[in-house]
């Protein structure tokens, strides 16, 4: 049977999917340009090309796991969700992963607009009041939501290359920014976190915790005897 019969073997696929997400990645605009630049865009893309060459082209890692523990897979495509194979896109993690990628995409989007409009002067607002690198918490969010979705061995061990690239790029960033703005981007960086938005997780718990409080019940009454 051919392996378009199990859900593999669609190279148009794997083909329109690398050249939409490789024009993103083109476009993303990086506050430093420069080798660590280009060499964290190059991981990225590679990244999505190992990605989608396993879903929609050749289940590679189906086939190695198989060779190397005797890994039982019926190798239909909803089946290749590994850490989910038996629901495949029925699982609440698969929507968890859309919605971590969606919400990546976003913010990436979010965080170039910021800077696009600030023509050059220092962004502390909107998504930057919460995260000092939105745009590369972005990219993080996008590719673990896909390592949820459909992880490889590939992309399993160049998804923390892929993180350290960005933090030390991350990190020349703000060394340059710091020289640029002074004091000013020194107060930004004690006050906001570099990727956790533990700000906003933290008003979000007292949200939580507050409306959990505001629940009335009324005062309980003893039966009558």
């Amino acid at each position: 049977m051919a392996l378009t019969d199990y859900g593999y073997g669609y190279w148009g696929l794997v083909l329109i999917n690398v050249v939409l997400f490789s024009l993103f990645i083109s476009l993303l605009p990086y506050r430093r340009q420069g080798r660590a630049a280009k060499a964290s865009k190059g991981i990225l893309a590679a990244f999505m090309v190992a990605l989608f060459a396993e879903m929609y082209g050749f289940p590679l890692t189906i086939y190695f796991l198989s060779w190397l523990v005797g890994y039982q897979n019926p190798l239909t495509h909803e089946s290749g969700h590994l850490l989910f194979p038996e629901l495949g896109m029925l699982s609440p993690l698969h929507f968890l992963s859309f919605a971590m990628v969606g919400g990546g995409i976003l913010l990436v989007i979010e965080g170039w607009s910021k800077i696009y409009h600030a023509k050059g002067s220092l962004v502390t607002y909107g998504v930057y009041s919460y995260v000092r690198h939105p745009q590369y918490l972005g990219i993080f969010l996008v590719t673990s939501g896909f390592l949820l979705q459909w992880i490889t061995i590939p992309t399993a061990i160049m998804f923390p290359v892929l993180v350290l690239m960005y933090y030390r790029l991350a990190k020349k960033e703000e060394e340059e920014m710091q020289a640029l703005f002074g004091d000013e981007y020194r107060r930004y960086k004690v006050s906001v976190p570099m990727f956790l938005p533990t700000g906003l997780l933290k008003a979000t718990g007292r949200w939580v915790l507050a409306g959990k409080h505001s629940i009335d019940l009324g005062p309980r009454q003893n039966p009558r005897t």
